[in-house]
């Protein structure tokens, strides 16, 4: 829980004017005092332009208290002894200020709070977390994290991005979810002159990747991250760890493409970074070093050598002045404690005295407006549609699997089952082609997981941030997966009726083709569900084999309904193969109902009939046409399973603080 109280300033290192406390003006190597010389990295110049207001985030005594959730810990090899969790403290009154133009970092070992600083200043934390007392921008005081998601842009470690898509088809996806209010020529412009800020013209056209699928490099795909939150143009961005993963170079264009925006937009840049290097520390102005949670620097660059000088050290040739400051951090912690110094000085910059959450809201409504909810939905499902049709188009792994598995499968189907005859063993023939085709349908649909479990880590970043609502997603997915597994459906259906020698009415083919396409349509939406709720493949995998397998055993095929447990009955009324099966065995027999299957063996005119569609009908419990019972079950079936997602997915996102 973050808390904010009033106490002592904290001491500072700094014996000179106040405003060298956050931002340092001097390029002059003469004032170093370590042979690691600042000439290399002195800060820049603060650089103002009255065409843009300027904002000034403070944040002040700033704690945040984790308590762990409560576990069991084993006391000996025949107990379990609850012990109560101990709250830890992640962040120890913690005071900085950072104005427009200028980038601050922060800085320090792992674990000593960065992310956690800069998830609660952007406002990615939950209501109780977060003390209204502790954070402001342009001496306003902030009163909730909702706020702070409005005014700050935010960009995490991972770079939670759709592989399939290309740099400029992801920037213009997020600008028509973010910049419902203005125009398509005005989005479009807007993405260009984003693409020419971060340097990424010459890959507009090409993919961004990831592990599995080759894209753009590491850095680019980091520097697309960046501008995905800032589409919206937002006066203050945070960054939490921008150039982990990356190498020297890529790590070095990312820092001077921020520090080129802060500039030339006057942006406020707060990141987080792992020991930077020499040409690095250039475009930084200032550091906030933290220990253990604790403030330990708090200034430039050039103050940090001054520090480490009056404590009789020595900054090694090879290393700068952050890296020396890493290995003797507890050295600072100290020394930092002991001074008298009066820290958190204000700094003397000139900012604008203007609400930045008002511009952001009036710059995203301001322009033709969409009046109703209904219209914004509208858009959001128009847009999201021609997205997952780009990714499913794409995805060739996907589109492949699912052609290969229809016709292989049909095929396949078709020669073990070759025009099956008109006898007592035909019937039972049928029975098992039915069963075993509703297997193979509702199993098909397992290779999608993983594809909804990536998919997913982009919408809960998505929708939390407000770009879209889930139930637009959820609706735009229906629609586009609609006649994709409907041609599944064709494929599989062809070759298995006509080969086997089925039922040869067109209508009875008709509705086995839609049948199909129904059970196809229930496994998506279970797939869907499943994938909602689990945590990972291996987890989602094993919940799919194990709910469909507990459906099949209860379908009534092996087991009559009379013989079912009465505490298990109800999986009988909610199993995903009952209906379906019943329906394909009513579809096959009932036009048929007088036609006989099996005759007295001994009876050489034909004239008794032992067993006629009728009474096969009959043995199943089906003395009735429930065809289009049935079908209103199943399509219930899939709406239920995608309300389901609906709200999961939806509470996910409440709580999600990406």
């Amino acid at each position: 829980m973050a808390t904010c109280f009033k106490q002592q300033p904290q001491p500072s290192m700094n014996n000179g004017d106040d405003s060298v406390i956050l931002f340092s003006t001097s390029n002059s190597p003469e004032e170093s005092t370590s042979p690691a010389s600042s000439f290399y990295y002195s800060s820049p110049p603060p650089h103002h332009s009255s065409n843009n207001p300027t904002y000034k985030l403070t944040v002040q005594n700033l704690s945040h208290t984790f308590i762990p959730s409560k576990g069991f810990i084993t006391a000996s090899f025949c107990h379990l002894v609850q012990k109560k969790p101990k709250p830890v403290s992640i962040l120890k009154s913690v005071s900085f200020s950072a104005t427009s133009s200028e980038i601050l970092a922060i800085v320090g070992p792992s674990g000593t709070g960065k992310s956690t600083l800069l998830r609660i200043v952007s406002g990615r934390v939950k209501d109780n977390d977060f003390d209204p007392k502790c954070v402001s921008i342009n001496d306003h005081q902030i009163t909730s994290p909702a706020q702070l998601r409005k005014i700050c842009g935010f960009v995490a470690q991972e770079d939670n991005l759709l592989p399939l898509l290309t740099v400029k088809e992801t920037l213009m996806f997020t600008a028509k979810f973010r910049l419902k209010g203005i125009g398509a020529k005005e989005r479009e412009d807007r993405v260009e002159r984003l693409m020419q800020e971060l340097r990424l013209v010459h890959v507009a056209d090409s993919f961004v990747g990831d592990e599995e699928n080759r894209g753009i490099s590491g850095g680019e795909r980091k520097r697309v991250s960046i501008g995905v939150d800032m589409i919206h143009d937002p006066p203050i961005l945070l960054l939490d760890e921008p150039t982990s993963g990356l190498d020297s170079s890529s790590a070095l264009q990312v820092i001077e493409m921020l520090s080129t925006m802060a500039k030339s937009k006057q942006r406020t840049v707060v990141l987080s970074i792992h020991q930077p290097s020499y040409r690095i520390l250039y475009h930084i102005s200032s550091f906030l070093i933290l220990s253990h949670g604790s403030v330990v620097h708090n200034g430039s660059i050039e103050l940090l050598e001054e520090t480490i000088s009056k404590l009789g050290l020595q900054i090694p040739v090879q290393l700068n002045a952050i890296e020396f400051s890493m290995e003797i951090i507890e050295t600072l912690e100290d020394s930092y404690s002991r001074t008298d110094q009066i820290s958190g000085t204000e700094n003397k910059e000139p900012y604008s005295s203007s609400w930045p959450e008002e511009e952001i809201v009036r710059d995203q409504q301001d322009s033709g407006k969409i009046g109703t909810y209904y219209f914004s939905s509208l858009y959001e499902i128009m847009f999201l549609c021609s997205r997952f049709w780009k990714i499913i188009y794409r995805t060739k792994q996907l589109f492949l699997a699912r052609t290969m598995q229809a016709l292989v499968g049909g095929f396949g189907l078709a020669s073990v089952y070759m025009k099956v005859r008109k006898d007592e063993e035909g019937v039972a023939e049928r029975l098992g082609l039915f069963a075993f085709s509703l297997s193979f349908l509702l199993s098909s649909t397992v290779e999608a997981l993983p594809i909804y479990l990536q998919e997913r880590r982009v919408l809960m970043k998505e929708a939390s941030r407000g770009a879209y609502r889930i139930s637009s997603y959820m609706i735009a997915n229906t629609f586009v997966f609609l006649p994709f597994l409907f041609a599944v459906a064709i494929l599989f259906s062809v070759p298995v009726y006509w080969l086997v020698g089925l039922n040869p009415s067109i209508a009875a083919f008709a509705f086995f083709t839609f049948v199909v396409w129904l059970i196809i349509l229930m496994a998506s939406s279970l797939v869907l569900f499943l994938s909602a709720v689990s945590p990972d493949f291996i987890s989602g995998n094993s919940l799919i084999c194990t709910v469909l397998g507990a459906f099949f055993l209860f379908s009534g095929y092996f087991i009559p309904k009379e013989s079912i447990p009465k505490y298990w009955l109800f999986m009988y009324y909610v199993s995903l193969y009952r209906y379906p099966l019943d329906t394909l065995l009513i579809n096959e027999y009932w036009s048929i109902q007088s036609e006989c299957f099996s005759w007295h063996p001994q009876d050489y005119s034909h004239s008794k009939c032992l067993l006629t569609g009728n009474d096969v009908l009959k043995s199943r419990g089906l003395d009735k046409d429930t065809r289009w019972t049935n079908v209103g079950i199943m399509f219930g079936f899939f709406v239920l399973y995608r309300v389901l997602c609906w709200i999961i997915l939806s509470r996910r996102a409440s709580k999600t603080t990406i």
